[in-house]
């Protein structure tokens, strides 16, 4: 773990050499010869003095650490929360920050096991940080930033991964497949894009609303219905969703505006295992890339 450095210094001790010694049992001897014959002895000259030497480690000294340039920010991950593997941390602040050097100076990741990583800026108002691969499963971390601090862990390695070539997705956790499932994805002209998504907010039920980005209802691909068990992994609206409607699509073809169709059963047990942070991979579509824009487009 990066912890922070112990700033120590050594502290002087007295020495005390062969000649002190033998003079302190001369002494313990004479004292008892005294004590014996009652004599009267004068004192001798006083002792050299006790010289005093360092315990041969050197004094050293570190520079203070960096001033933040910021107010007190806000940090996306909660304190004592567990997440998943790919959650990146974002730290936003109350004010531009322009000084983005200084501002990420200032700004401590520390981690229970290594995990390497770097800053990237969406503006000047947010600053974000992820590992350069996902975080080791089961680790804690501690984020310091001008005065706000979380402390949250890492929990297991729960990964999705969705194939269009067999349109199945397979779950693992720990490196363990524990459960497969047949979908559909995005149908012809609406592909869903490759790349690694995030899972993020969980809804029981959703009303899905074409009109919401630009296509009336009333259109051929228009469409306005509730859904259960809907997973969000993008921002731009693809979500892990019952799909009741296309089961027998699933595992066969894609048909879907975009959104990851599973049966309800197969929904409810993503939406009752995955958490927040949790990536969800998508392959072999003819759909493109996932824009690293998207909110939660991090990886790509």
């Amino acid at each position: 773990m990066d912890q922070k450095p112990m700033h120590t210094a050594s502290l002087p001790v007295r020495y005390a050499g062969a000649r002190l010694i033998r003079r302190i049992r001369e002494g313990v001897l004479l004292s008892a010869a005294i004590a014996a014959t009652g004599m009267l002895l004068v004192a001798p000259a006083q002792a050299e003095p006790i010289p005093e030497v360092g315990t041969g480690s050197a004094i050293t000294t570190t520079p203070p650490e960096p001033q933040p340039n910021f107010a007190p920010p806000s940090i996306n991950i909660a304190d004592g929360e567990v997440v998943g593997v790919a959650q990146p941390i974002i730290i936003t602040f109350t004010e531009p920050v322009t000084d983005h050097a200084t501002a990420e100076q200032a700004i401590r990741i520390t981690s229970s096991k290594p995990a390497p990583g770097h800053f990237y800026w969406r503006g000047d108002r947010q600053v974000r940080w992820r590992p350069d691969e996902f975080w080791p499963d089961n680790t804690d971390v501690l984020v310091e930033a001008g005065g706000t601090t979380s402390s949250f862990r890492i929990g297991d390695a729960f990964i999705t991964t969705a194939d269009d070539n067999t349109h199945t997705i397979t779950v693992t956790r720990n490196g363990e497949v524990v459960y497969e499932m047949p979908t559909s994805m995005g149908k012809p002209e609406h592909e869903t894009p490759n790349g690694t998504y995030i899972v993020d907010e969980q809804l029981r039920t959703m009303t899905m609303d074409s009109s919401t980005y630009g296509v009336p209802i009333t259109d051929p691909e228009g469409y306005k219905l509730e859904v259960e068990y809907a997973t969000r992994i993008s921002y731009s609206g693809i979500f892990v969703h019952a799909a009741p409607w296309s089961v027998g699509q699933q595992g066969v073809s894609n048909v879907s505006h975009g959104c990851l169709n599973v049966s309800t059963e197969d929904a409810k047990w993503f939406f009752e295992n995955a958490r927040k942070g949790d990536p969800v991979i998508v392959q072999n579509t003819t759909g493109g890339t996932l824009s690293a824009s998207d909110g939660l487009g991090d990886w790509n």
